[in-house]
């Protein structure tokens, strides 16, 4: 990797082949602000797209800056900015919806048929993502935090938002969490964080599930009342599989056939299963759902939840700190995608930018 000071940026060209480069600066337009960056997170669609050229169908065509969990301080206001000023440190909402399609019209964004998202390969041209010094983005975009609230912290805005976004499907078919014994499958940020969001939402007993000790020591921190090693211990989780399952809900965030099978035996009759995790086809022991009436739910990105997200990080409600388990410089990024991949150590890794 090759370092330039002028605008750097972190830029996939192709599988396995992530460059530090440079862009040229840019000057915000109207409705538009420039932002410092100063922290962003790695997320696991970042690598999928740098160690398998892509997800599924979705493949990179073309160099792309990848990145979607990103904070950073305001350092430029185009024409018309009201609400935001310079200095400020706001968390960075990737999703940018049409507004004008058939499913954004029905007040479904989340689903819009022309999405631009911030470091995705879906469309051409690619969206280009947030791991740079500093990028133009639309005001409406970007949130404020207030002061005290680490970058980092900040940058974990996104994810949450995903969190709480399955937390409200959850309770708009099983009701509210208070009271739950809740169970989540999977220990990585967005376990860790749908434990934060289950324990802030009271509910009464959460286990979770992972296989690695590190992961599960983390969502330990983040609220879990008990953490089970499915690898090692085989039967950790037979106290609440008994009398058809002891569990009410679960949030399922591995994606892993073996973890699934975890959760419908432990669900009791009625429960519901919240699928956060995706992968390619999944086996799913449909014979068990169905003789239990499991409720089943999808839950895909989020929509108003990234506001209450930074309001939750703001207010201290929600402190994601304790998942941060690496900050780089982005002039290591490549050394930070690799930690990132290694689970036996790592839950978020972050890259620190220019003003950090």
């Amino acid at each position: 990797m090759t370092q330039d000071t002028k605008n750097r940026v972190v830029c996939l060209h192709a599988q396995d082949d992530l460059r530090l480069d440079s862009r040229p600066a840019e000057d915000p337009g109207p409705g538009q602000v420039r932002v410092a960056v100063l922290a962003g997170g790695i997320c696991g669609s970042d690598l999928h797209y740098w160690r398998e050229g892509g997800i599924g169908t979705i493949r990179v065509q073309e160099p792309i800056i990848l990145g979607h969990e990103a904070a950073g301080r305001v350092e430029a206001l185009g024409d018309g900015v009201e609400g935001l000023e310079i200095g400020q440190l706001v968390a960075m909402n990737p999703s940018h919806p049409c507004g004008e399609c058939d499913f954004c019209r029905q007040d479904l964004p989340r689903h819009c048929i022309a999405m631009k998202f911030k470091g995705s390969a879906m469309y051409l041209p690619h969206q280009q993502g947030m791991f740079r010094d500093n990028m133009v983005i639309g005001a409406g975009q970007c949130l404020a935090l207030p002061q005290g609230v680490t970058p980092g912290a900040a940058a974990c805005a996104e994810p949450l938002a995903v969190c709480l976004h399955a937390a409200n499907r959850a309770e708009a078919v099983a009701g509210p969490l208070a009271g739950k014994t809740v169970l989540v499958t999977g220990a990585g940020p967005i376990g860790a964080l749908c434990v934060a969001v289950a324990r802030q939402r009271g509910a009464a007993q959460i286990i979770v599930t992972d296989i690695q000790d590190a992961t599960l020591a983390v969502a330990r921190q983040m609220g879990a009342d008990h953490a089970v090693n499915t690898l090692a211990d085989p039967q950790g989780l037979a106290q609440w599989r008994e009398s058809k399952g002891k569990v009410d809900l679960v949030f399922e965030c591995s994606a892993a056939a073996p973890a699934i099978g975890d959760a419908v035996s432990c669900l009791r009759p009625l429960g519901t299963l919240v699928q956060v995790g995706v992968a390619g086809p999944t086996s799913l022991p449909l014979n068990v759902m169905v003789g239990k009436e499991i409720q089943f739910i999808g839950s895909q990105r989020f929509d108003v939840e990234f506001a209450d997200a930074v309001a939750l990080i703001g207010s201290g409600a929600i402190d994601p700190r304790p998942m941060i388990t690496a900050t780089y410089p982005m002039t290591q990024a490549l050394d930070a995608f690799h930690a990132a991949l290694d689970r036996s150590r790592s839950v978020k890794v972050q890259l620190s930018f220019a003003g950090a």
